[in-house]
């Protein structure tokens, strides 16, 4: 049974995720926006914040709970600033997942040395997209190396990384089948960074493209602590995607909710004179019906995560709590910056504006909301649902 209220250690947690957000992410959003970079000092200080704050202690806590509240907060104050926070991010749950008990200690234990680094995922690529099967980054067996040929594009932090797990096929004719996780570091010969792209919104975080020509990596860099049948590296992108979906979504739920807030007290304490009186109402009712259905987000993305803790299959639900909450966020956004639009040259328009900007990212990354459709409607009927690929 789900269980709506929140343990001490995690209501804690949340309140502290806030503070963290509302004190050293919302002061330098918009500064961050504007220049497209993050100060040095920032991720210091996140990784200082980290180390007393962060709960500790194998007691079956729900940590996918847990991710979901923080990322919350975090998308309170600014999703771009969260996203470039020094850890292994996206890169740790393939590891924790797929590699063996030896390649989780090699190579997350990095992060624990007090200095900073990244992580990344790269599965994205020129002409797939969001298609994890067609994935075309080739992997071929050479002596005692894998060799890695290929280009990924709109990765998170991916210039960053120290490491960065790789999704690649060995062997397009296998499909699905033929896909492998591989942990590529940082400095290997025939890894390089392409562009930084240059964004709509989020766009203090850094989005990177890869290139890997001719990429040599031992063998045991493959990330396979258990043996791989005919579609465990389909399962394991899939698997990562219906971790990291609810907390996308929680995110989303953020930026949503601080958008609301800030058009809620606007129209309850800004008006100016002579506005009129049906436009307010109408905005009245909007921003009701929205605040309403920000709660039914923010319960879809704490079901997904409660299921992840469980051990229970959640990809269904993971997608819908990505799609509606990606899809809300849009629409919040866009009727906080409507309603506002009369508002005065102030922190919270310029706010507004910005958060408008960064919700378009939520349709379209881990997976596009036509991606999502997908997956709930094969969950719901079947292979025999919709085929697209």
């Amino acid at each position: 049974m789900i269980d709506f209220q929140l343990s001490k250690v995690e209501q804690a947690a949340r309140e502290a995720a806030h503070e963290t957000a509302a004190k050293e992410l919302r002061p330098i959003s918009l500064e961050c926006d504007r220049s497209e970079s993050i100060p040095e000092s920032f991720f210091w200080r996140m990784k200082e914040i980290a180390a007393t704050r962060t709960p500790s202690g194998g007691d079956g806590r729900r940590w996918a709970v847990l991710g979901v509240l923080a990322n919350e907060e975090m998308g309170w104050g600014d999703a771009g600033l969260a996203t470039g926070i020094p850890g292994p991010g996206l890169a740790a749950p393939p590891i924790m997942a797929f590699g063996s008990d030896e390649q989780k200690k090699r190579f997350l234990g990095l992060y624990e040395d007090g200095k900073l680094h990244w992580g990344a995922l790269a599965l994205s690529e020129p002409g797939v997209g969001s298609d994890v099967a067609s994935i075309a980054t080739r992997a071929t067996e050479d002596g005692d190396d894998w060799v890695l040929n290929g280009t990924k594009h709109y990765i998170t932090n991916g210039a960053r990384a120290d490491i960065v797990v790789v999704f690649a096929t060995i062997n397009p004719q296998f499909g699905r089948a033929g896909l492998r996780p591989f942990v590529v570091p940082k400095g290997t010969p025939g890894f390089s960074v392409g562009r930084i792209e240059k964004k709509l919104g989020l766009r203090a975080s850094q989005t990177a493209e890869l290139f890997f020509r001719d990429c040599r990596i031992p063998k045991d860099h493959l990330l396979a602590g258990r043996a791989f049948e005919s579609m465990a590296g389909f399962k394991a992108a899939m698997g990562t995607l219906d971790a990291t979906r609810p907390l996308v979504g929680a995110l989303a739920v953020g930026i949503a909710r601080a958008a609301h807030e800030v058009a809620t007290a606007w129209v309850r304490d800004e008006l100016p004179q002579g506005y009129p009186y049906s436009k307010k109402d109408a905005a009245v009712e909007e921003l009701e019906d929205l605040g309403t259905r920000i709660e039914a987000a923010r319960l879809l993305c704490w079901r997904a995560a409660w299921m992840a803790d469980q051990g229970i299959p959640n990809s269904k639900e993971a997608s819908i709590s990505k799609a509606y909450a990606g899809q809300l966020v849009m629409q919040v956004t866009s009727a906080a910056v409507r309603i506002m639009g009369s508002a005065e040259d102030c922190e919270c328009k310029h706010l507004a504006e910005k958060w408008f900007r960064d919700a378009k990212v939520f349709d379209i990354f881990e997976g596009t909301a036509q991606v999502q459709r997908l997956v709930i409607a094969r969950r719901m009927f079947g292979e025999a649902g919709p085929q697209r690929d």
